[in-house]
């Protein structure tokens, strides 16, 4: 099948693209000595996990169910971070995660005996309250009342025996200079309790296969801390992984005029990228313009009944009709993850094409995957 073949709407994912972000990333695990696993909350393409388990130490879940998922696919490290474990999931995530995160020492010492117990490595999520982000408030760690974290103020050294690591996430979709004032901000406010763990996470948020990203930095953050403390440093980048190695192929549906020319098309804001209401921001699309750059402008609309389902607005060199297709770029990273049905919209089924340009269907779905989450 070649990409023109495929059903729509439907997520590509690129197998040559996505290798080419993994060898960047194994590039710099192999000349720092730093270890990088995959973000599962970003990317949880299960078909890929045997070529990013060639390239990356391991995954990182929010909870038990990426837990499972990282434990069963790709079977090699396994962290977890969640603002609090639920007592009846506890015994499971302990038995699969080599890694177990916690984010308030009440949590700690609630379950930390149990991962002990077990031989696992326990670690403390701190907060440097180091806000770096600019337009990204709602997926800022450090923002004020923010849940995530022990702050100084907060901080119990006293009751950190068995921790050996410290984690902290405050990047989103950033360079290294930002993880480089991060670092200052860690240094600064838990410098006095460094010198007695054994690792230190950087989180995730790191943009490292991104072509202006500065990678020599980034090494340097990380021999900064190696060579000082002695640490293994740990990043666990998400959207690194998948960055710009995917797509979504939709069909327009309808051309509808409201004092603007509006497309409907077969993917739903809403429903198949709901990033572009949440950040938000206008994904890229092949052969397009802004709007009014091009000749033809239109408002690309999707089929849901939320009026607010709008993708964005853009401009052609030809006129769009009904039965075209159209390419949106950079789709693998957290849309494929945060699909949902609402108004009984079919999922998008999941393709990936491999490095001659073949297309296949990994996965398609149906009324049944409606109807079975509702009960």
């Amino acid at each position: 099948m070649r990409f023109e073949e495929l059903p729509t709407p439907c997520f590509v994912v690129d197998e040559g693209l996505i290798e080419k972000n993994l060898k960047i990333l194994n590039g710099v695990m192999q000349r720092t000595g730093a270890k990088i696993v995959l973000a599962q909350k970003a990317f949880s393409m299960t078909a890929m996990y045997p070529l990013i388990g060639q390239y990356l130490s391991g995954t990182t879940a929010s909870g038990l169910f990426e837990a499972r998922l990282g434990h069963e696919e790709m079977g090699k490290e396994n962290h977890v971070f969640a603002p609090a474990y639920r007592e009846d999931e506890i015994d499971e995530i302990v038995a699969i995660c080599d890694h177990i995160i916690f984010n308030s020492f009440s949590q700690l010492e609630r379950y930390k005996e149990k991962a002990l117990a077990a031989g696992r490595k326990i670690g403390l999520r701190i907060n440097p309250e180091c806000s770096t982000q600019v337009g990204h408030e709602i997926y800022d760690p450090c923002s004020p009342g923010s849940r995530f974290g022990v702050k100084r103020e907060d901080f119990q050294p006293e009751l950190l025996e068995g921790v050996s690591g410290l984690h902290f996430h405050t990047l989103c979709q950033q360079n290294s200079d930002d993880l480089e004032t991060t670092l200052n901000a860690v240094e600064d406010k838990f410098g006095p309790w460094l010198p007695q763990m054994e690792w230190i996470n950087f989180g995730g948020g790191h943009h490292i296969t991104r072509e202006d990203y500065n990678i020599e930095k980034l090494e340097a953050c990380i021999t900064r801390m190696q060579n000082k403390y002695g640490f293994e440093v740990y990043l666990e980048p998400g959207e690194a992984i998948a960055l710009n190695a995917g797509y979504m192929v939709t069909s327009v549906l309808d051309i509808h005029h409201n004092g603007i020319e509006i497309a409907i098309v077969d993917t739903s804001a809403t429903c198949h990228m709901p990033d572009v209401l949440e950040m938000p921001y206008r994904p890229p699309l092949v052969g397009s313009g802004e709007f009014g750059e091009k000749p033809y402008a239109y408002r690309l609309g999707g089929p849901t009944c939320l009026t607010g389902d709008v993708i964005g607005d853009y401009s052609f060199d030809q006129p769009l009709r009904s039965g075209d297709r159209l390419v949106f770029e950079d789709m693998a990273i957290y849309s494929m993850v945060k699909t949902n049905t609402f108004n009984g919209m079919p999922l998008p089924a999941i393709a990936v094409q491999d490095k001659d340009g073949n297309c296949r269907i990994v996965r398609e779905f149906g009324y049944q995957d409606f109807k079975m989450r509702l009960g």
